[in-house]
């Protein structure tokens, strides 16, 4: 959580690092001995040009690194003996960003070219230009930075993995939590309702046999024990439901569709557009939104038919569910658990939901769902 704190953005950290970096060179290559005229002008954009590079060190490191080198060389030749600050800080962002072995073989070069550099543009006896090039570029100073990049790459690195380490135990935790929940529900409430379910449908039945009225109050029992019964075997298979089963998607659908006919629900099942893999969160939403829809339906709409219509749109899974319910534009549906879950889902992908009664009667369910939106 970072409420409360102030943090400043990555590029404002990097132009003022290329700034700083930009003074510091400058003004130790003025205070020091340099060329004048033409060479000076040249030595100081070089200077400039090379610092202010390091802008773009975390997106291209190295072109950077690059960069940098290449106005080491130039103003190195224009006359300037300012150590490559520039170039060692390219050089720790191209090891950070895990470009060790290129980054390695570009100093190598570099260590090269300012020798030659040297030789090719002598102020002084060899010995002399051999000592100014070794103080330009200490290679202590590039073997420093090499490390600080790479201590900082191995650094992130555990922290990812140490990050998705608990992520894996939280999740870990949270399975085995819904499985003692699981247990406890199954354990403590499945042999009761199983009981009130049974005596009451063999009361119900006795009653019957006998020719006498069935009172109310043991319908509205039966009835109640069937709903605890369903509802509870749901909850329990929901919360047995771990990544090590395989997710439900758009191929499990016509299955669906066609349990539901079992029920005594005449349902249909209609596919339009051009079918195509879809991400699997995608496939696993619209399959959960087509379950919960059909459940109300036959649970709740008193409806007799259900017509499910999936439409594959350009960039987009459209999916749609209608009943011919009870439901009327007069009625306003009350949002159930099963409703805010769908629309929790849909949100989560980017998409739209629109759940209402139907101006012929009956209840719809409509949803949108970008492919986009699914990593």
């Amino acid at each position: 959580m970072n409420k409360g704190r102030f943090t400043v953005p990555t590029k404002v950290t990097d132009w003022s690092i290329a700034a700083g970096v930009a003074a510091l060179v400058l003004g130790t290559g003025l205070s020091g001995p340099h060329p004048s005229g033409g060479r000076e002008v040249l030595g100081l954009a070089l200077l400039a040009a090379g610092a202010l590079a390091l802008s773009a060190r975390r997106q291209v490191p190295l072109v950077v690194l690059a960069v940098t080198g290449l106005s080491a060389v130039g103003y190195q030749a224009a006359g300037f003996e300012v150590l490559a600050v520039s170039y060692l800080v390219a050089v720790y962002s191209a090891v950070r960003a895990g470009h060790r072995v290129l980054t390695l073989a570009a100093s190598m070069g570099l260590l090269a070219a300012l020798l030659l550099t040297s030789l090719a543009f002598p102020g002084g006896p060899a010995r002399e230009v051999m000592t100014q090039a070794r103080t330009t570029l200490e290679i202590a100073w590039l073997i420093a930075a090499f490390a600080a990049g790479e201590a900082v790459r191995q650094a992130e690195r555990r922290a990812d993995e140490a990050e998705r380490t608990r992520e894996e135990t939280a999740r870990h935790r949270a399975d085995e939590e819904r499985l003692r929940i699981a247990r406890e529900l199954h354990d403590s409430l499945t042999h009761q309702i199983s009981v009130i379910k049974v005596q009451s449908e063999v009361a119900v039945h006795v009653a019957r046999r006998r020719g006498e009225q069935v009172p109310e109050a043991l319908l509205a029992i039966q009835e109640a024990g069937r709903e605890a019964s369903r509802e509870l075997r749901a909850t329990l298979e929901a919360l047995r439901d771990d990544d090590l089963t395989p997710p439900h998607g758009l191929d499990h659908i016509p299955d669906l569709v066609k349990r539901f006919q079992t029920t005594g629900l005449e349902t249909a099942l209609t596919v339009q557009g051009h079918p195509h893999p879809v991400p699997a969160a995608v496939g696993r939403t619209a399959y959960r939104i087509v379950q919960e829809s059909l459940t109300n339906v036959s649970r709740h709409a008193s409806a007799t038919t259900a017509a499910v219509l999936i439409d594959h749109l350009p960039g987009a899974l459209a999916i749609r569910v209608d009943d011919n319910g009870k439901a009327t534009p007069d009625t306003a549906p009350t949002p159930g658990l099963g409703l805010l879950g769908m629309h929790e889902r849909v949100t989560a992908l980017g998409g739209s939901l629109r759940t209402e009664p139907r101006s012929t009667g009956g209840f719809t369910v409509r949803a949108e769902l970008p492919l986009s939106g699914a990593l």
